[in-house]
């Protein structure tokens, strides 16, 4: 079949089922009903052994017509892979297949775009593809396809990337039924930190050479292709940089991936001294002090053999199991289970005594000290004012001490639980009334039971940085990894420097990195690194109170790179429904969401202000940012991100966040000649054309206005 066939057949575009691949029929019946077809599954296999990435994809399509369909399988090929094997018959016989090169599919979606006015393929326009003739696609049955290919993935500065094409939101009639992508990664060289950007997924490490990727999903529509990142080093600890910076006249963006080997030698993990302070309180009586007791017994026996404990309950009155720290030996966890047997919930909530108790048991300074404090309540007994207990801890401690605390149900401060953890080298963990506390300190103490190194700090050498997150580096445990975002001025190479300590004695890892002076990839550094910046700022407001100015920073870092906050819900309105308020009205309504923001931030008790905390813990660590939606059902219709640019639907254009009316722009007819010449000059700005017709987009120090 000739390619210009291929074109042809592509001008029945409207006729498409897409997950990575996805199928035209070519001639839809005009004297009938016609229904798209749809993905039943779409599950992806994919193997990475030393940079050779072998991915087999599995598809079934579905046809819910009454008839039999003709159609053409089309998959757009990853740069520099090759199709290695495909697999579909059609009565017993394999169907044959044509792969196109890159310039000819080019030169196809062109054309496809010029002819069909569908700026959707845009997406596409830079990439190989794949295509296989399909018929018959039986009446309501299925057509399974199956693909492999191969690559060669690029390695650079101990970085590794893989790349999968999962965009679909544009072409999909029909959420997919199923997706399931799976990756396990091999190398000779020691794999360090495994991340990805894109999606929430689930990382299995088996050892320092091997780790197993996994996503699945039901009922979607992904909009994102996957990208994973793994960094491979043979050095105890892994440092590996990420750049960001399409404009050389601005700062730029960096992440900084830092891991520790996953099989610490065993004179390499630290020793550790850990106390648990568990609330007996009235209010934990029943199956909240049951689920605790069986907590603390679970921690009590992970101990490792060197580690020593230390177990204080507390009610109206502080009771200590052993004045000293006690050795993991099995008769002290046999001593410790009897005192967890014994505990019952009755008097009030003695806070104070029971932190500073914590505080004062005498540890070995070559140890870290870690306190792991859990409550239900708000204190009733001795000292209550929450600022008054956190001055007397910080007096109390020799800061050493590591606290993380446990938030059981609403009745607790948040305010108060997470200034405590936070300001004392530890994190604030929130347990619901729905949710199981032993399995919730169990699988925090598996996080934290192994530290390998203490006292974190960065120098980054002769390039100068600042706005760095986080602004206190915690401690990295076996299996951990950190992730450090910044901005950066200059460019050039630089020692990064890693220091710590490890049983009292300092160690320094080092690791050569480049910041460039321009650099398109990792565009989704700028929105993690924004959502870093507002937690923190939020954080502030939090602790101290309103500011005008952080609130306004706040607003302006969210509606730039689509950050949910408390603060923007009124910007993603739509335009039309502000403009028609008068302008009075509109700034009270503007004023009346702020106020409500503020309170809703200031909250320290309840449902709201839980979930108001964990948010905030979210935005300050999760390694993917959480993108702005529309208020009320979650959706995304109006807002749409494509790599780090944010766009919202104003007048019925899809206007770059960075554009401000006042900005001159360049308008240009969509499918003109004027309009292919820019994407020709400019292949880059493709992506943001591919949101459709009536497009306003920003783009190295030029605006342009698409419009029909």
């Amino acid at each position: 079949m000739k390619i210009w066939f291929f074109v042809i057949l592509l001008i029945f575009i409207p006729a498409i089922a897409l997950s990575d691949g996805f199928i035209i029929i070519p001639r839809p019946p005009q004297e009938r009903a016609f229904i798209p077809l749809s993905v039943k599954y779409h599950h992806v296999e994919a193997s990475i052994d030393n940079q050779v990435a072998t991915t087999k994809v599995d598809q079934v399509f579905l046809n819910e017509n009454n008839y039999d369909l003709e159609g053409v399988y089309i998959f757009p090929i990853p740069e520099g892979a090759s199709i290695s094997d495909f697999a579909m018959y059609v009565d017993g016989k394999r169907v044959s297949a044509e792969i196109l090169e890159k310039k000819k599919a080019r030169e196809i979606y062109d054309d496809i775009v010029r002819r069909m006015r569908d700026p959707a393929l845009l997406e596409y326009i830079d990439r190989g593809a794949f295509r296989m003739s399909i018929y018959p696609i039986t009446a309501r049955g299925e057509k399974r396809i199956q693909l492999e290919y191969s690559e060669v993935l690029k390695y650079d500065s101990g970085i590794c990337k893989y790349a999968y094409p999962l965009n679909t939101e544009k072409f999909s009639a029909k959420p997919i039924k199923f997706v399931s992508v799976s990756v396990n990664i091999k190398s000779k060289k020691a794999i360090k930190s495994v991340y990805s950007p894109s999606h929430e997924v689930d990382i299995r490490r088996s050892g320092d050479y091997s780790a197993k990727v996994g996503y699945e999903a039901s009922d979607v529509k992904p909009d994102k292709d996957m990208i994973i990142y793994y960094t491979l080093s043979d050095e105890d600890f892994g440092l590996n940089l990420l750049a960001h910076r399409p404009d050389s006249s601005e700062d730029g963006f960096f992440m900084l991936l830092v891991s520790p080997k996953v099989e610490v030698k065993e004179e390499n993990v630290i020793e550790k001294d850990i106390i648990f302070v568990i609330d007996k309180s009235g209010s934990m009586q029943g199956e909240k002090l049951d689920q605790a007791k069986a907590a603390l017994k679970f921690c009590i026996k992970s101990l490792n053999d060197n580690d020593r404990f230390g177990i204080i309950s507390f009610s109206t009155d502080v009771d200590e199991m052993d004045r000293a720290l006690l050795t993991a030996s099995k008769d002290n966890i046999a001593i410790a289970d009897k005192f967890i047997d014994k505990l019952k919930a009755i008097g009030g909530t003695n806070i104070n005594d029971a932190l500073i108790t914590a505080i004062d048991k005498k540890s070995d300074p070559k140890r870290p000290k870690i306190i792991v404090f859990l409550t239900d309540g708000l204190p009733t007994i001795g000292e209550r004012d929450v600022e008054s207990i956190l001055k007397n801890v910080d007096k109390a401690r020799s800061k050493s001490e590591r606290i993380f605390a446990f938030g059981v149900g609403y009745d607790v401060n948040t305010h108060f639980l997470d200034k405590l953890a936070e300001t004392n080298g530890g994190t604030p963990q929130y347990v619901e009334p729905s949710e199981d506390i032993e399995i919730a300190v169990s699988n925090f103490y598996n996080k934290i039971s192994e530290p390998v190194l203490s006292d974190l700090s960065l120098d980054i050498g002769s390039v100068k940085v600042k706005d760095v997150y986080p602004k206190s580096l915690p401690d990295l445990f076996k299996g951990s990894q950190l992730l450090v975002l910044g901005r950066y001025d200059g460019s050039g190479g630089a020692m990064v420097k890693l220091n710590g300590v490890i049983r009292d004695k300092k160690h320094v890892y080092e690791n050569e990195a480049d910041f460039p002076q321009r650099q398109s990839d990792n565009d989704f550094i700028p929105r993690l690194w924004a959502q870093r910046k507002i937690g923190y700022l939020l954080d502030e407001i939090r602790s101290h109170g309103e500011d005008n100015e952080l609130k306004d920073e706040i607003i302006r870092l969210s509606k730039k790179y689509g950050v949910i906050t408390p603060y923007t819900s009124f910007l993603v309105l739509p335009e039309k429904e502000a403009e028609n308020l008068p302008l009075a009205t509109r700034q009270l309504e503007m004023r009346e969401a702020l106020d409500r923001a503020t309170a809703g931030v200031r909250m320290d008790k309840g449902q709201q202000a839980v979930a108001a905390s964990k948010a905030l813990r979210d935005m300050k660590s999760a390694p993917m940012a959480k993108e702005m939606h529309k208020p009320g059902d979650g959706s995304k219709g109006e807002i749409k991100y494509v790599g780090s640019k944010t766009f919202f639907l104003k007048n019925g254009f899809w206007t770059d966040s960075q554009y401000e009316p006042e900005m001159k722009v360049k308008n240009l007819k969509y499918g003109s000649d004027e309009y292919f010449d820019l994407i020709s000059r400019e292949p880059d700005i493709a992506r943001y054309l591919a949101l459709g017709k009536k497009v306003i987009v920003c783009h190295k120090g030029e605006c342009y206005k698409i419009e029909e």
